[in-house]
């Protein structure tokens, strides 16, 4: 059951995840995926408990019985992974040797292909690609693109910047935050949520 429910739970993030940012609304997204994942997990546990323990199947009169502890577990689990993945940086890593290279620069412009990507920021609906031939803008979410850049070695350093390690000339610290010059003179904002892995994984 933890399995299927886990299985589940990704399914339904996957989906609902597009409507509802959880880096600004980490709570309603905690809300709508234990919404979500509840009801069918509590009708999959009421239909297996009987069985697995030779008493049958239950009475569907059962069936409300379930769905109070099933929605509590899944509520602080669902807590739980949204608020652990939001406490460390999204970190990408440059490919192994024979591994494919990363799928990302593929969907830069003709006129960047090739390019060394520094940075690649969010603007609204679009993403704005940083290279050392200049910028563009390409219709793309962040949260989808850091798949693609696996095979770069790099990091979210706020909600709306990833980085290229590579591309990282300073770093200005003060009250707890950071800013990062990249290569060009760009400079990008490190948050008070990524600062720490950061630190911890040595970027500054």
């Amino acid at each position: 059951m933890m399995v299927a429910g886990g299985v589940w739970g990704h399914l339904c993030a996957a989906v609902i995840e597009r409507w509802i940012d959880a880096e600004r609304r980490p709570w309603l997204l905690a809300a709508a995926l234990t919404a979500a994942i509840s009801g069918p997990v509590t009708v999959a546990v009421w239909a297996l408990t009987g069985p697995v323990f030779g008493e049958g199947f239950y009475p569907l009169a059962l069936l409300p019985h379930f769905l109070l502890p099933v929605t509590v577990i899944t509520a602080a689990m669902t807590v739980i992974s949204i608020f652990l993945d939001r406490a460390r940086p999204v970190a990408t890593h440059a490919a192994a040797p024979g591994a494919p290279p990363a799928r990302f620069p593929d969907r830069l412009p003709p006129r960047l292909r090739g390019a060394t990507l520094i940075a690649v920021q969010a603007e609204d609906h679009y993403l704005r690609v940083h290279t050392d031939r200049g910028s563009d803008l390409i219709l793309m979410r962040l949260s989808d693109a850091l798949a693609e850049l696996e095979g770069l070695e790099g990091a979210r350093t706020h909600r709306s910047w990833w980085v290229a390690r590579d591309a990282v000339r300073d770093v200005n610290r003060g009250d707890g935050r950071a800013l990062l010059t990249l290569d060009g003179g760009l400079t990008a904002p490190v948050s008070r949520r990524y600062a720490p892995g950061l630190r911890q994984a040595g970027w500054y």
